[in-house]
């Protein structure tokens, strides 16, 4: 019993490692929750550092999540503990106690933890956020396309309520945590990446 109890606390603080803010600290010498968005994550850092940063950024976050939820099961194989190990990495990472409990929106974890736990709708939730992302430009509008679809890929997929009951939980709170990206996406102020730029020639 201590062991699981202290692997739960483990996840919290390997999830609550800020990269965002180490690695504009690094990179950039900014503090990250100051520029762009303010929001200490991976699309900020990609924005406002450099895509370099915020590509290794988004990789570390992904595997914050992926591998305390992968390794649970060495631990307890019952798909309750490693919900409750999921759950403290995601918690870690929207609310480290390393930034006054101010943390990231969990799209990157969230993406390791259900790779981990569920690689199916993991699998589905991201080719939707490519789909959304690449046909609007909006990354907020395909993260929180991409959490809906979670809950409805488990529950269509045929996994056990637990199942479709925690990725609800998980899609619910993504999306609370981007209600200020839902504010800007409603009045046209919401960033957009330019993906395809054209090139615009001398005299045109």
């Amino acid at each position: 019993m201590i062991l699981k109890i202290g692997y739960i606390i483990f996840a919290y603080f390997c999830g609550a490692i800020p990269f965002a803010y180490i690695i504009a600290k690094a990179v950039g010498k900014v503090d990250i929750r100051t520029i762009g968005s303010g929001n200490p994550g991976a699309t900020n850092v990609f924005r406002s550092v450099g895509k370099g940063a915020g590509s290794v950024t988004f990789v570390l976050d992904v595997l914050k999540g992926f591998i305390p939820v992968w390794f649970a099961i060495l631990i307890d194989s019952s798909f309750s503990y490693s919900v409750a190990v999921a759950v403290a990495a995601m918690i870690g990472h929207m609310y480290t106690v390393f930034l006054k409990f101010k943390g990231g929106k969990g799209v990157a974890t969230g993406c390791g933890i259900f790779l981990a736990l569920m690689p199916l709708p993991a699998l589905y939730a991201l080719a939707v956020f490519t789909i959304v992302f690449l046909a609007s430009g909006y990354v907020a509008l395909g993260s929180i396309a991409a959490a809906v679809s979670m809950p409805l890929t488990a529950y269509f997929a045929g996994y056990h309520m637990e199942a479709v009951i925690f990725t609800f939980a998980a899609a619910t709170l993504i999306i609370y945590k981007h209600r200020s990206n839902i504010k800007r996406l409603r009045e046209g102020k919401e960033y957009k990446f330019r993906i395809f730029k054209k090139r615009v020639k001398n005299g045109e």
